[in-house]
């Protein structure tokens, strides 16, 4: 671990930069990522800016950090598809279990997934390139899945997996980070699930799952 002008760090300056990080983490769930100053950061930390800045370029900076530990802990959700049937009734206990990692991982990492989405949209390679590397760890498992079903003749010869694949992650990309919208539309999160699970097993398999 070494600092901005390249000096290692002892045990205490990475547990500083960790507390210094655990602080950002905890002010992106509460205040809009353009509103987060390095002074309110190493405040909050106990520290002072001059400190911020011997670990950290600046905000986006640390943020990068926070974001490229997620990215890392994401392929956690590859194991959800690992070696699982998408047949009868196993198949609609994977598409149950796939949406409830994916959902959960989403509220684990809410504040974070924001504004990597933001910079992801405005063009900053850096944060395109975590959010591809989040939606990866399901999209290619998925992929293979369709392309398995496809091959023993169980669904259509034109469907085209890594289209499948990317529209269904798409989706639950985009319904994972509208989690709280739903209840304005009258929709509580254990209907959300089971609702969510049957278009991913319809996606993945083209028919209505066994239960």
């Amino acid at each position: 671990m070494r600092t901005v002008d390249g000096r290692v760090a002892g045990k205490r300056g990475q547990a500083t930069r960790q507390k210094l990080l655990d602080c950002l983490s905890e002010m992106l769930s509460s205040s809009p990522y353009r509103d987060v100053k390095v002074i309110d950061v190493a405040r909050r930390a106990g520290t002072s800016p001059a400190t911020f800045y011997q670990y950290f370029p600046d905000v986006e900076g640390a943020v990068l950090e926070l974001a490229e530990e997620m990215a890392a802990e994401s392929g956690a959700l590859t194991e959800l598809l690992e070696g699982r049937s998408w047949t009868g009734r196993a198949g609609w206990q994977t598409a149950q279990e796939l949406v409830d990692g994916f959902l959960e991982f989403w509220r684990r990492n809410d504040a974070i997934l924001r504004v990597v989405d933001l910079g992801a949209a405005e063009g900053d390679k850096r944060f395109y390139k975590l959010r591809m590397k989040i939606l990866n760890s399901v999209n290619s498992s998925l992929a293979a899945s369709v392309a398995e079903l496809q091959s023993k003749g169980r669904i259509d010869k034109d469907v085209n997996p890594g289209a499948i694949a990317g529209a269904l992650v798409a989706m639950l990309a985009a319904v994972a980070s509208h989690q709280k919208g739903f209840s304005s539309w009258g929709v509580k999160q254990a209907e959300l699930k089971p609702n969510l699970a049957l278009l991913v097993h319809l996606g993945v398999t083209g028919r209505k799952p066994t239960k």
